[in-house]
């Protein structure tokens, strides 16, 4: 069976002489048949529901489930929902108590903080610690660390996502412009690129106030930068303002004049159409662009790490989604082997191999698991990897507040604002009231 951490063959040889065994020495094999079964599928009769989001993970788990379910003997319950649905849907259920969903995703950078706060995300560290073989290590620290809460482990990864920078390869053979290594050196290609009239802009990438925090952060660690530095607010720093100042002039100098509405859908379909030199998102889209069927550019897109600032190339390592368990789920041990076995080293190079980046570093490090992915987008991701940061965002409960912040200062850049130190440092009170109230517990 794929995925389950279990050896059949194994297994069945051994309960076999296990069984021969007990008929010998008591000569009554009817209750060691039993008993035999019950060790075979030690979770017979149970049911988990497990909610998971639209999304493409999940349609490659589907087809392996009735393997597991034969396996263990419980069944598994699946709805699904759309991103913000499914959000909704898990805090209604919560609020109310429900025992069910067993097991769902989240988005741990997302919702994580606000979720265990509430007693809403069972802590896995036991789980994973007495589970034999299982290989918590062989998971990105980085990862691990983005589904970590007050020093809890609240969900285990199934999507990783790093920074990447997309380009047009023939825009820059014909311009004989190399790969851009520095941010300078990506705002001059897009100078030189920027070409309006034959429908090609220098660059392009999300210009939404709220969606753009997640992708202006690589600007910023790589300033040497943060959103907070020792628990404090950190957005006006001199680190923070040119990192702003350098993804808000890209957008407002040489992307198309609707940047500022664009949120990755709109940015990755630019691009993908072949109006765009650069694009810097998310490697986890990288077949929205590739693909033949929705990109006229798909065999003509190259890869890079992200460009580096002052203090490097760092972008970040995170887990964009995780699986985690119900406190309240009557099953909470049945629902664990089911999270066992979706991220087992075998379930994930199977998910990885169609493409969807997991967490385990040895999956990472086999043919196989990087099969589904551009060479050079592996080795993109494995140089990002080396200095990732483990958030994307800024780390609080009221994480779509902190956004709002963070983005007003770059849509101000977008919208032709030359001096940003009056709105950085109003947006910087505004995200340090927002870590004073969780730090007082307030609501």
């Amino acid at each position: 069976m794929r995925g389950f951490h279990i050896n059949r063959r194994v297994r069945r040889v051994a309960e076999g002489a296990l069984l021969l065994l007990l008929l010998m020495a008591a000569g009554c094999g009817e209750q060691e048949e039993k008993t035999g079964q019950a060790s075979a599928r030690p979770y017979e009769g149970k049911s988990i529901t497990l909610i998971t989001a639209n999304h493409p993970w999940a349609d490659e788990i589907k087809p392996l489930l009735p393997d597991f379910e034969a396996e263990t003997g419980m069944s598994v319950l699946i709805q699904s929902h759309f991103e913000d649905q499914l959000t909704q849907k898990l805090t209604v259920q919560f609020t109310s108590g429900a025992e069910k969903p067993d097991v769902f995703m989240y988005r741990p950078l997302q919702e994580g903080k606000a979720f265990y706060r509430n007693g809403w995300l069972q802590p896995l560290d036991e789980y994973a610690a007495r589970e034999t073989g299982y290989g918590l290590s062989d998971f990105s620290a980085q990862a691990i660390r983005s589904a970590t809460v007050d020093g809890k482990l609240t969900g285990i990864p199934i999507i990783t996502e790093q920074g990447v920078l997309y380009y047009r390869k023939d825009l820059l053979e014909q311009a004989g412009i190399p790969v851009p290594r520095t941010i300078g050196e990506l705002t001059e290609a897009a100078r030189k690129l920027h070409d309006p009239q034959r429908g090609v802009y220098g660059f392009v990438a999300r210009g939404q106030r709220s969606p753009l925090v997640t992708q202006v952060s690589s600007f910023l660690y790589s300033e040497g930068g943060d959103f907070t530095v020792n628990g404090r607010a950190a957005i006006n720093s001199p680190q923070a303002l040119k990192a702003f100042t350098a993804y808000g002039t890209l957008l407002r100098e040489y992307g198309p004049p609707e940047a500022i509405h664009m949120s990755w859908p709109q940015a990755g379909r630019l691009f993908a159409a072949g109006h765009a030199a650069f694009y810097t998102d998310a490697n986890s889209l990288y077949r929205s662009v590739t693909d033949p069927a929705h990109s006229k550019i798909a065999d003509r897109v190259g890869f890079a790490p992200f460009p580096a600032g002052d203090a490097g190339s760092r972008t970040y390592n995170i887990t964009s989604w995780g699986l985690a368990i119900n406190p309240k789920s009557p099953d909470r041990d049945a629902a664990w082997a089911f999270i066992a076995w979706a991220t087992s080293q075998e379930t994930v190079l199977h998910t990885q191999s169609k493409g969807h980046p997991g967490a385990r570093r040895s999956v990472w490090n086999l043919p196989e698991g990087t099969a589904g992915f551009p060479p050079e987008l592996v080795e993109a991701v494995r140089e990002s990897s080396r200095e990732g940061v483990d958030h994307d965002r800024p780390t609080t409960v009221d994480v779509a507040g902190a956004r709002e912040a963070v983005g007003e200062i770059v849509q101000r850049v977008i919208s032709g604002e030359t001096d940003i130190r009056e709105t950085a440092d109003r947006a910087n009170a505004a995200l340090q009231a927002i870590l004073d109230k969780e730090a007082e517990g307030r609501p």
